[in-house]
């Protein structure tokens, strides 16, 4: 039997009016928490990046395709990898649907991976996706934007992401145990290589032919952006899920 709190039409009426207010609430701040966003100062790009793609060698202008907007996702796709993150998986199903709206909005919509080309072209076939998908193998930009490290940085014990600087050493310790560890057995590869690449979104803005960086979230940063989490946290058990990995994950800062 349940131990939820069972109640009368009447009792869940008035529970879920009060709740009402809150959500009301929080759509307002998130109205002002995007407005926050859009007043960032925009940095000029100075680096100039190269990327593969499915149409030869491309710049970071190039990839927005003719619009004046470019929201990329960092997707844990590295080089030693032999299939994708599970998570950013489930991630990128959601907006794969997405890039022909977001392009009627002046906004180009891709992923971005340090696996080669190749890798990501045979992946994207096999998950029957459709949005542009880029490798950032032979550029620094996935360093730059904090969406991968270095085995030297990794190997020093503590790396920047999400703006801090995190200790993976006892992830990394565990070896073969734990969520990480499971996670990287699904892509192909070990604990300490998954956790060179890392989950996140970057925004840039196209003007008089300069390219501005004007957002970065990672973490739990770009739950809102997973799809999936919108309906589950509609549902009446919610997430459904345990773990570190996927609610307070210390480790590795999925949380």
């Amino acid at each position: 039997m349940t131990e939820h709190p069972i109640g009368t039409r009447e009792e869940w009426l008035a529970a879920r009016v009060e709740l009402l207010q809150a959500e009301k609430e929080l759509t307002r701040r998130s109205d002002e928490l995007a407005r926050q966003r859009q007043e960032l100062p925009w940095v000029p790009v100075e680096k100039d990046y190269v990327f593969e793609t499915d149409d030869g060698n491309a710049s970071l202008a190039d990839l927005f395709r003719g619009r004046s907007q470019l929201l990329m996702y960092h997707f844990m796709f590295g080089p030693e990898y032999e299939a994708g993150c599970p998570a950013c998986s489930a991630i990128a199903d959601g907006f794969d649907g997405s890039v022909v709206h977001l392009e009627n909005h002046d906004v180009a919509m891709m992923a971005v991976s340090r696996a080669p080309i190749d890798a990501i072209q045979s992946y994207k076939r096999r998950m029957g996706w459709s949005f542009p998908w880029a490798s950032s193998l032979d550029s620094d930009f996935n360093y730059d934007l904090n969406g991968a490290v270095t085995e030297e940085q990794q190997r020093a014990g503590k790396v920047e992401y999400n703006y801090q600087s995190r200790d993976v050493t006892p992830v990394l310790e565990a070896g073969g145990e734990g969520p990480v560890a499971e996670m990287a057995a699904k892509c192909g590869t070990d604990t300490a290589t998954y956790m060179r690449e890392a989950p996140g979104m970057s925004a840039f803005a196209l003007e008089d032919g300069v390219v501005y960086h004007t957002y970065s979230a990672y973490a739990r940063g770009v739950d809102a952006l997973w799809g999936m989490y919108q309906w589950l946290d509609r549902a009446p058990k919610g997430r459904n899920e345990t773990g570190p990995w996927f609610r307070r994950n210390d480790e590795y800062d999925r949380g």
